[in-house]
């Protein structure tokens, strides 16, 4: 029973509609008291989201966009993290074997941090999670330091409303740098704060797990992201410190970041786009690889309600494997997919002709 999948979705705008009346009931009057009310998996249950699905309606300003405002500490600290992983590079060669084996593991728990958890299971709804799993993927989103989930979650609902707008908050149309690591460096655009307070998160607040992590993400970070992966190989097998700080800390913590920001600008531009010719994301097998299957961005884009981010299941999807272990250990339930017959009318309808993925 726990591991059956939810109704496939006959129409690509099932779970639009869904989440637009909820939406819309939210923002009543009363109805907001009510929604504060309800549980984590009251919120996440069958119903879709608006915020996940691109806007239309909004149309950038016109004239030229505010000035570049440079955020000078984090052009330092990215500068200074990816020297340190350079020289995590070097030291590779004289690290133990198990260190390495190690910094592999810390790397697939970082990553399922951000695609099991942030990215599936809070910003898109993909999938329910019993107590024990958020849990460990809050501790796993800890490891990944790339932002708490509650503001990954705003931010990504953002990204997918207004997708490659001046609201997009790494915009591909603002150049390949920008979208992978450009947007950390400089001040949001205008329209980004302002459309981010508009999406709806009352999903996210329900959920205790995430708004304790919230609440002390910044010592979290610290212990789980750099201080645990450092430790272990030192007093486990007495591994130079050097080496287990550099390695399993920095140097997985930077392959880590690029992976993630990979799907941000490479999948928005190399690869083909076989479901919508409209939109700029692509299938990019290479981006999957390293970011755990999240790099079928042109069918994330077109069902982003679907639980594998892919038509293919675990081919290059690891984070679709994870999930679909959870759910056979009871851990997770309603996996929501697409429809065969959907997904074949969509791509007959606007895909540029290639039949297969990646």
């Amino acid at each position: 029973v726990h591991c059956r999948l939810s109704k496939e979705f006959s129409s690509p705008h099932t779970s639009t509609i869904v989440g637009t009346l909820t939406s819309q009931v939210s923002r009543n009057g009363h109805a907001v008291k009510e929604k504060a009310m309800l549980s984590h998996e009251d919120l996440a249950g069958d119903q879709g989201t608006v915020d996940d699905t691109f806007d239309d309606t909004y149309h950038e300003k016109e004239g030229p966009r505010p000035p570049l405002q440079y955020v000078w500490r984090n052009i330092i600290l990215m500068s200074l993290l990816h020297l340190g992983g350079i020289l995590g590079l070097i030291l590779v060669p004289y690290a133990k074997i198990q260190t390495l084996a190690w910094a592999v593991l810390c790397f697939v728990v970082n990553a399922l941090g951000i695609t099991a958890g942030a990215h599936r299971l809070w910003s898109h709804r993909t999938y329910k999670a019993t107590l024990p799993l958020r849990i460990f993927l809050t501790i796993a989103n800890s490891v990944a330091f790339q932002n708490d989930i509650y503001e990954w979650v705003r931010d990504h609902r953002v990204h997918h409303k207004f997708s490659e707008t001046d609201a997009d908050p790494h915009n591909a149309k603002r150049g390949f740098f920008f979208s992978h690591i450009g947007w950390l460096l400089v001040r949001k655009h205008p329209d980004v704060i302002e459309n981010g307070q508009k999406i709806d998160l009352s999903d996210v607040r329900a959920d205790k797990v995430v708004m304790f992590q919230r609440r002390y993400y910044k010592p979290s970070v610290v212990l789980l992201c750099f201080t645990l992966p450092a430790v272990v190989p030192w007093y486990f097998w007495e591994e130079s410190i050097i080496i287990s700080f550099f390695i399993p800390a920095i140097l997985r913590y930077v392959i880590g970041l690029n992976a993630a920001w990979l799907v941000n600008s490479a999948a928005h531009m190399f690869g083909n786009r076989p479901y919508d010719k409209n939109i700029n994301p692509r299938e990019n097998p290479l981006v999957s690889l390293g970011a755990l299957g999240e790099g079928f961005h042109n069918y994330h884009h077109t069902f982003p309600y679907d639980y594998s981010a892919s038509e293919f299941g675990w081919r290059f999807n690891l984070t679709t494997a994870f999930i679909d272990l959870m759910c056979l250990l009871g851990l997770a339930s309603d996996r929501k997919r697409v429809s065969k017959e959907a997904i074949l009318a969509r791509k007959r309808r606007t895909g540029e002709g290639s039949q297969k993925s990646g």
